[in-house]
C-alpha cells in the first residue's frame, strides 16, 4: 500500500475512533444523568463509570453550554425540536447536540491539519480539506435530517394498521384510551411509544386535547397531524369515535395507495439518466463496437 495513503487512513480511523469513544461517553453520561439523580448514587458508583463518561463528557458538555453563548438566538429551541422530532429526546439535549457539533468539528480540523500536509498537489489538498471540512460540519446535521426522514416514514407506514386495530378495539367495545393500550402493546415502532407517551401523559392529568396536540407537535407526519385534527374534532363535537375512526382508516389507505402510485409514476423519469449514463453506452459498445472495428480495418 502507499505510504501516503497509509498515513491518512491511519489519522482517519484514529480520529473517529476517538470521536466515536467520547461521544458515547456522552451520550452515555445523559442517559444515566436522571438516573443517578434519581437514586443518590455513591463516590463509588460514580467511579465505576468509564472514563469517557466520568471525565471527558462533563468537559463537553460544560464547551457545549458555553458555545450555546454564542449561537444565534433561536438555535437551541431549533436544534431541541429537531432533536424531539428524531426520536433522540432521551438520549440528549441542546447542550449534548452542541458538544457533539464542537467535538465533530474539532476532529475535522485535527484530521485536516494531520492530513493535508501529506497529499501532493494543491488542487488534491483544496479538494480533501474541503471534504473534510464539509463533513465535520454538515455530518452531525445531516446525520439528524436522516433520522428524522426515517422516523417519519416509519409513523407514516404503520399509520393505517394502527388505525385499522384502533378501529377493532373501539366497536369490541373498549375505550379510547383502553384502544390505545391495545395499540402500545401488540404494535411496536415510534408510533407505538408516541402513543404510549400519550397515554401517560392523560393519566398524571393532562387532558386528552393537549396531550394529542402535544404528540403532533413531536411528531410533525402530515397523515398522523390531520388524523389528530379528527380526533379532537370529534371529541369537540360528539362525533362517534368509532365512525370516525373507520372513515380515517378509509382515507389513510387511499392515501398510502396514492404516494405508491406517485412513486411508481416517477420511476421512469428516474431511470432516464442512469440509463443515458451508465446503460446506454454499454449497449452501444457492444453493438457498434465490432461495425466500428470491421470499418477501420477496411479504410
Amino acid at each position: 500500500m502507499d505510504p501516503l495513503l497509509f498515513a491518512v487512513l491511519s489519522i482517519g480511523m484514529t480520529v473517529g475512533a476517538l470521536a466515536i469513544y467520547v461521544g458515547n461517553g456522552v451520550l452515555k453520561s445523559h442517559r444515566s444523568s436522571g438516573n443517578r439523580m434519581a437514586s443518590l448514587s455513591t463516590r463509588d458508583d460514580i467511579l465505576e463509570q468509564d472514563f469517557s463518561q466520568r471525565a471527558v463528557a462533563p468537559v463537553l458538555q460544560g464547551l457545549g453550554r458555553f458555545a450555546l453563548r454564542f449561537t444565534p438566538t433561536g438555535w437551541v429551541g431549533r436544534a431541541q425540536h429537531r432533536i424531539v422530532l428524531a426520536g433522540w429526546v432521551e438520549r440528549m439535549d441542546g447542550n449534548t447536540w452542541a458538544a457533539i457539533r464542537i467535538l465533530a468539528m474539532v476532529g475535522g480540523l485535527v484530521l485536516l491539519f494531520l492530513a493535508v500536509p501529506l497529499i501532493d498537489g494543491t488542487n488534491m489538498k483544496f479538494a480533501v480539506g474541503g471534504l473534510i471540512v464539509f463533513i465535520g460540519f454538515y455530518g452531525p446535521e445531516a446525520s439528524l435530517s436522516r433520522a428524522i426522514d426515517d422516523r417519519r416514514k416509519e409513523m407514516q407506514k404503520s399509520l393505517p394498521d394502527v388505525i385499522d386495530l384502533l378501529v377493532i378495539a373501539v366497536e369490541a367495545g373498549l375505550g379510547f384510551e383502553a384502544a390505545m393500550a391495545r395499540v402500545v402493546q401488540n404494535v411496536p415502532g415510534e408510533l407505538s411509544k408516541e402513543f404510549s407517551r400519550t397515554l401517560q401523559e392523560t393519566r398524571v392529568g393532562v387532558s386528552r386535547h393537549d396531550a394529542l396536540k402535544a404528540m403532533a407537535a413531536r411528531t410533525d407526519v402530515d397523515d398522523l397531524n390531520s388524523f389528530i385534527l379528527s380526533l379532537i374534532q370529534a371529541d369537540q363535537f360528539g362525533v362517534s369515535i368509532a365512525r370516525m375512526l373507520r372513515v380515517q382508516a378509509d382515507e389513510m389507505r387511499v392515501r398510502r395507495r396514492q404516494r405508491i402510485q406517485e412513486k411508481a409514476f416517477a420511476a421512469p423519469v428516474k431511470m432516464i439518466f442512469p440509463m443515458i449514463l451508465c446503460i446506454f453506452p454499454s449497449i452501444f459498445i457492444v453493438i457498434l463496437g465490432p461495425a466500428v472495428i470491421s470499418i477501420s480495418r477496411n479504410l
